[in-house]
């Protein structure tokens, strides 16, 4: 029985005996709150940058931020503040062993996803977790326990779901409005190149060190590895992000959004085989600096039923001029034989005035509707539903990303087996499929 449920029945069973019902107004969610047997209490797990979005908890009546937890002190303690002086913890696994918890938000370094994910869903948690999935295509495969053993709500931070132009411009393509789709342009910000390992520092006072490493290599603690110093987000930014022990770069930390918003049509299109089957391309890796993911790339990839995707940074786009269509940072470009619709993180572009005329009423073929990927997520937790986001489709989109990492990295063509879930006749590839973790981590 979890905390809600706790709630309800004793109240009942009060009802039930006849217990005097003199009741605080902020219990029977008087002031625009919801009471606590309909609210859903949330950890905060990290407390870096990506965890600014966890202020729409606080914001919305169905749920509110009870715990937070995070190595480094000072992040820590500010969110704290931010959150009514909840609880707060160093260790995530004192935050799950919480019995007070419904849910996590997982907003850690990208390394740190799946390894917590999965013991969210094994502690009855559920998780809204912070896009990219995993650093390797195992770490994208395992997850998938937290639903199908653990029955629990996952929700995958990639917010163009809850986007009504990104939903109403794929509509129109999953209708048949541009015709039979021919291929598919998809781009993102580029990557960075630089920081340094120099000077290897002591680690600061209220930093756990160890425990944000986690799985990870153990490194010197250096300024550019890690964010620790107040109001230095863009070290993180420019730092954590391009570190390979940690992310494979902006191919997949960018690369989610556009991926995500490609990957919900494909799952809804019809197709057997949603992911691409070919990829094959080239790609910029630095040769100096800490920073060692993937700068600049072109993948060209193909689906099992022919239909090409192309996958490169934004730099790169500007650079090839490939169609007029192709505009904004983050953007999936359709192209079918009757029109194209492009849907980006900022709006939405068609062909034709007609065209984009028919997305109010665009047949029957309609998606999730969502208008906060927060909310939507606090809601689905509450009535055991599938979110906007689900997780096997993070997966699916995820994977992807890695194998167009990989066939730059290898400056091979890669083919993926979808039924085996697993690279075909690479040996090498294959390998470049998992991670090892730190002792005493594992999936």
């Amino acid at each position: 029985m979890n905390r809600r449920e706790f709630l309800k029945s004793t109240a009942a069973a009060s009802a039930a005996i006849g217990l005097p019902t003199v009741i605080p107004s902020a219990v029977l969610g008087k002031d625009g709150a919801a009471p606590p047997s309909d609210r859903a209490a949330i950890g905060l797990i990290a407390c870096g940058n990506r965890a600014r979005f966890a202020g729409n908890y606080k914001n919305y009546a169905k749920s509110e931020v009870v715990a937070v937890c995070d190595p480094i002190d000072w992040r820590r303690l500010n969110f704290k503040k931010t959150f009514g002086n909840c609880a707060d913890h160093v260790d995530f696994r004192e935050l799950l062993a919480r019995k007070d918890v419904d849910a996590v938000h997982i907003a850690t370094a990208d390394h740190w996803h799946v390894p917590i994910a999965l013991l969210a869903a094994k502690a009855g948690k559920d998780m809204y977790t912070e896009k990219p999935l995993g650093i390797s295509i195992a770490h994208d495969l395992e997850s998938r326990k937290i639903v199908d053993k653990y029955k629990r709500i996952f929700q995958y931070g990639a917010q163009q779901r809850s986007q009504v132009y990104a939903r109403m411009g794929i509509e129109l393509v999953l209708n048949g409005h541009i015709g039979e789709v021919k291929e598919i342009l998809v781009k993102c910000p580029k990557g960075h190149s630089g920081g340094s390992g120099q000077p290897a520092i002591p680690v600061p006072k209220g930093v756990n060190y160890d425990l944000w490493l986690g799985p990870a290599p153990k490194e010197p603690f250096c300024a550019d590895r890690v964010l620790y110093q107040p109001n230095k987000w863009w070290i993180e930014r420019n730092g954590i992000y391009h570190i390979r022990d940690y992310a494979i770069g902006f191919i997949a930390g960018w690369g989610a959004h556009p991926m995500d918003m490609l990957q919900w049509w494909a799952d809804n299109s019809g197709m057997k085989e949603t992911i691409p089957v070919k990829y094959e391309g080239t790609g910029t890796l630095p040769t100096e600096g800490l920073f060692n993911t993937v700068t600049h790339w072109d993948v060209n990839c193909q689906y099992a039923n022919g239909i090409k995707m192309r996958f490169m940074d934004n730099n790169t786009a500007a650079r090839l001029k490939l169609h007029k269509g192709f505009g904004g940072t983050i953007a999936v470009l359709f192209l079918g034989t009757e029109g194209w619709v492009r849907v980006s993180r900022g709006g939405w572009q068609t062909s034709s005035k007609q065209l984009a005329q028919k997305a109010r009423n665009p047949g029957e073929k309609r998606l999730i509707v969502s208008t906060n990927q927060i909310t939507n997520f606090v809601d689905c937790v509450l009535a055991r539903k599938t979110p906007a986001d689900d997780l096997h489709s993070a997966v699916r989109s995820d994977v992807a990303t890695h194998l167009c990492d990989i066939a730059i990295r290898t400056g091979r063509q890669i083919t993926w087996d979808s039924k085996e879930e697993t690279i075909k006749c690479d040996p090498d590839a294959v390998q470049m499929m998992a991670r090892e973790l730190r002792d005493p981590w594992t999936l």
